[in-house]
């Protein structure tokens, strides 16, 4: 009974505010959680900057629509999922994902939701829990699950704390150097294998 974590974005998809800021040319919008650890103080300067420049949630889905999966992503996905259940955790949104989740063969996905005015202007946003990629591998966990968590960002480094074994991947150097604990791999195989190898462990 084994469960794997994964985060989305910088995991399995490219960095969709980075994608944005690019093609906007709003360098503020390529801050990402792997630069600021408190999720809501990046939210809240994303949606400032947004209504700043008057862009809303159909600029976004925009970018969104040209945007592919990693490379190499959905096979590795794909793979994983023959043998382990797989639940991807993440602080994007709903709205966002909707796209790149039907490209990856629509996995499991746990997010937020963004609040949106008629007009496409995005009013708020609407965390479905705080913490909740570390509550959700607490809650796996408590069914008896097995979990091994992978991500990159700061938001990611409590799930991975909370699993049996966490791992980070392709992970900036500031978050490999402020949790040392946790293994770096850079390519799907190594991922692949690290989680193999964790389960494996846990097998005795």
């Amino acid at each position: 009974m084994n469960i794997v974590c994964l985060d989305l974005e910088g995991v399995l998809v490219p960095e969709i505010w980075i994608d944005f800021a690019e093609l906007t040319g709003i360098d503020e919008l390529r801050a990402t959680t792997r630069d600021v650890p408190d999720y809501d103080e990046l939210m809240r300067m994303r949606l400032s900057v947004l209504a700043k420049h008057e862009l809303g949630l159909p600029d976004i889905e925009q970018v969104i629509d040209r945007m592919a999966p990693l490379e190499g992503a959905k096979a590795f996905l794909d793979g994983l999922r023959e043998q382990y259940q797989v639940v991807i955790l993440s602080d994007t949104f709903y709205e966002f994902a909707r796209p790149l989740m039907r490209q990856l063969a629509w996995p499991t996905l746990f997010c937020h939701k963004l609040g949106v005015e008629p007009d496409g202007r995005i009013s708020a946003y609407h965390l479905r829990l705080r913490d909740h990629k570390r509550k959700a591998v607490e809650a796996f966990r408590g069914l008896n699950f097995r979990t091994v968590a992978a991500g990159d960002s700061y938001n990611d480094t409590t799930m991975l704390g909370a699993a049996d074994a966490g791992i980070l991947f392709r992970a900036p150097r500031n978050v490999v150097d402020e949790f040392p604990q946790f293994p770096l791999v850079n390519d799907y195989d190594s991922l692949r294998a690290r989680v193999d190898e964790a389960f494996a462990r846990m097998d005795g």
